[in-house]
Order: C-alpha cells, then structure tokens, then sequence
C-alpha cells in the first residue's frame, strides 16, 4: 500500500490552518526563470510549478525530490534547505552542490483551481506524483516549524480514518484526492492510474442534490466521490 509524506499546517495560517495536506508551495519569479532557463518543455508555466514542487517540499520537508545524482543524505539535504530558506534561488543552490534534477520525474496527478463561489480564496494548484528510489532519504524528516508543524508517512485510507474520526483536519480537495489515491494497492498502480487519467482542470461548483447543497467535482477524471453536503465540507 504506497504511503504519502503529508505535513500538518500550523493553526495559525490563513489557508487550512491546522489541516493535513500534502507539500507544496506557490510559483515563485525565480522558479518561472529556471524553467526558461531549462527550455525543456513548451509549457514553462508547467515546468515552473514542477520546480517549485521540488523546492517546497526541500524547504517543508526537508526531501529532495527529481535529484539525478540519487539519493541525497541528511547533511546535504539540511544544507540545501537552509540556503533555500535564506533566499538563494534553487538553480544556484543545485549547482553549488553539484546536483541536476530531472523535473520530469514528477507525474501530474490533478489541476484543481476552485471557483470564487467554492472557495473564498482561489488556488490554481497542480498536483504530481513522486515515487521515491530505492535509498532515497525518507526518515529523519522535520517540519519547518512555521508553516508546517508535523510531518508523517501514511496510507491514503489512514488520513481517511483519522479525519472521519476527527482526529485530524482535511481540506476539500485533499479528502477528494486521498479518496483517489487509496484505490491504488501499489506504487505501479498508483503511477498506472495517474498516466490513464490526463490532467483536466477542476473547478469546483456548488448545486443542490436531494434538497442540500452540495460541493461538486466533474466526473470522468479518477475521483470515486464526485459531491460533498456543503454543511461538512471543509474548504479552507
């Protein structure tokens, strides 16, 4: 059963305070200029947000995602996120330690970009799949302490269980895409499942379905629950 590092969200942040969701950042200028650097792929805007994805969860996590040296230790990893957390560009740091990535390792998974009548404040987020390598760090990780509070492995089905149980606290379109990541048994499956579904971007809509109103997703696109009550969905 594939597990997913996901972190917890400080009570205090605007957006999904306290939530569990998975890493991940906005776009920043210097990651659209690595990718026009890079003039590798003919969506730049793309590129940039695979970039960024690598270098927010180096500096959430601490893991370094794409490396094409292989496996990064503890100490250059640690290295990497305190120069990123300073303000050094990720090109600049890749190249003062010799490493390259291979942003292409990342398999888009989802595009959600709820509406204004959805969610009070609009993401256009991009979701891909990592699948780490055989000796790829993946203990001794930690939070970065402001933005993310704690850091774990679970199963798609675990998150599940523990916000049906209210023990923890997850968002609209994490539940959504935990439900569609726990009907993969393995890493192959999950990779399979997320090549045989092209990216088509969600905006969610609100309608009402038996006399309550609802959040709704398209269908078609992998997710085996396409509607929430909007009185128990959690959208920020």
């Amino acid at each position: 059963m594939p597990h997913f590092l996901m972190q917890e969200r400080a009570a205090g942040m605007s957006f999904a305070g306290g939530a569990m969701v998975f890493p991940g950042g906005a776009v920043d200028e210097a990651d659209g200029a690595y990718a026009r650097a890079l003039a590798v792929a003919d969506d730049i805007d793309e590129m940039a947000a695979r970039i960024a994805a690598v270098r927010e969860t180096i500096e959430e996590c601490g893991l370094v995602l794409t490396a094409r040296t292989g496996a990064v230790d503890a100490t250059t990893s640690a290295a990497l996120r305190a120069a990123l957390r300073s303000g050094t560009m990720l090109a600049e740091v890749a190249d003062a330690h010799g490493i390259s990535f291979d942003f292409m390792r990342l398999i888009p998974f989802a595009r959600w970009c709820p509406s204004a009548q959805a969610l009070h404040k609009r993401f256009d987020t991009r979701f891909f799949v990592a699948a780490l390598e055989e000796g790829e760090q993946v203990d001794d990780l930690l939070p970065d302490g402001s933005e993310s509070v704690r850091l774990a492995w679970h199963s798609a089905h675990e998150v599940l269980e523990e916000a049906n149980a209210e023990r923890v606290k997850i968002i609209f379109p994490t539940r959504r895409n935990l439900e569609r990541l726990a009907q993969c048994r393995s890493i192959e499956e999950l990779v399979e499942h997320a090549l045989r579904h092209p990216v088509s971007l969600i905006s969610p809509w609100i309608e009402r379905r038996g006399g309550e109103p609802h959040l709704c997703i398209p269908e078609g696109l992998g997710y085996p629950v396409t509607s929430e009550p909007l009185s128990t969905a959690m959208r920020e």
